[in-house]
């Protein structure tokens, strides 16, 4: 199937890369739409007044492949805000059932809406792994990005899920904090940016985290739309080509991630949901397969937002690449 891009292509084929799919280990779901933020940077740009959502019948099927194929060892659970999904704890029991490695994709702030007092609780009591969005340690650049009161909100989540046990040596129960640049640049050195959020976070609030993954900004979505209306958009791409390294491509997360959208639709990563980008050959959904290792080896479909995870260190939903 040709590419989405053909300029991605040939920077893949310039370094001697042919980008293919390994065996499938994560299957990261997006399980729905509806958020209490819109935060300016969102790329599947999810809000309170979105509606798509998994329905039972698709977390029915979720549980029955990763039954089917025990290679797969995380469900990364992603939306939106997937707490506010009805399926979500249902789904997070079955899984963690089924003995695999269980992450929500938290943005901390949801704890505090209408019915989710008890959520914290519930994560740390089924050892889920928490991916927190934190992407600044200062409240000006938090707020300006994600909105007003967001980060007092999330500091005072952090302290609760510390208090549960969370960052606490022995329990099992992870929490990794994610940073995003606030503006067309790309992260800087994930483990120097580490050492102050570490620093400044148990100086000032107490805080403890186990790690913290850095993740460029992809020009898709809500942020290529506010890049366009600054002027900016060309700039960023071009930056993104620039940096281009061939390096990163073994640790992409297409090579061993398959995305599945609330329609139970199919794709190589969660980017590549957003833009709509379907795995290659014909379009699949999750009743259309049975076993995941018929992925193993297929080429990923790409497009210049692929500059994105390549560009520099690195980047994917665990952060720095090389």
């Amino acid at each position: 199937m040709p590419s989405a891009d053909s300029t991605f292509d040939a920077h893949l084929a310039e370094s001697g890369i042919r980008l293919r799919r390994g065996r499938v280990t994560t299957l990261q779901v997006n399980i729905g739409k509806r958020c209490n933020l819109a935060c300016l940077h969102c790329h599947v740009e999810s809000g309170p007044k979105r509606t798509e959502a998994l329905d039972a019948e698709g977390v029915d099927r979720i549980l029955l492949l990763l039954a089917r194929n025990p290679a797969v060892a995380t469900l990364d659970i992603t939306g939106g805000a997937p707490e506010l999904h009805p399926e979500f704890r249902r789904l997070i029991v079955g899984a963690r059932g089924l003995g695999l490695r269980v992450i929500d994709r938290c943005n901390l702030t949801i704890f505090y809406e209408l019915g989710q007092e008890t959520m914290p609780e519930f994560l740390a009591e089924h050892g889920v792994d928490i991916v927190a969005s934190l992407p600044c340690y200062e409240a000006a650049s938090v707020d300006g990005q994600r909105g007003r009161g967001v980060f007092k909100k999330s500091i005072e989540a952090l302290q609760w899920l510390n208090r549960l046990g969370y960052a606490r040596p022995g329990t099992g129960l992870r929490l990794d904090l994610v940073y995003n640049p606030t503006g067309p640049t790309l992260p800087p050195s994930q483990s120097e940016l580490e050492v102050r959020y570490r620093g400044d976070l148990q100086r000032r609030f107490g805080i403890r985290f186990d790690r913290l993954v850095a993740i460029a900004n992809m020009p898709i979505k809500r942020f290529a739309h506010s890049l366009r209306r600054d002027g900016e958009y060309e700039a960023y791409q071009a930056l993104l080509v620039e940096r281009f390294n061939p390096e990163t491509v073994p640790e992409l997360m297409c090579r061993h991630t398959l995305s599945v959208d609330h329609t139970g639709r199919l794709y190589d990563c969660d980017f590549n949901q957003a833009a709509g980008l379907a795995t290659a050959g014909p379009a699949r959904g999750f009743f259309d397969i049975a076993d995941l290792t018929e992925f193993t080896g297929a080429p990923v479909t790409t497009a210049s937002h692929c500059f994105g995870c390549t560009a520099g260190a690195g980047s994917s939903c665990g952060g720095e690449l090389a």
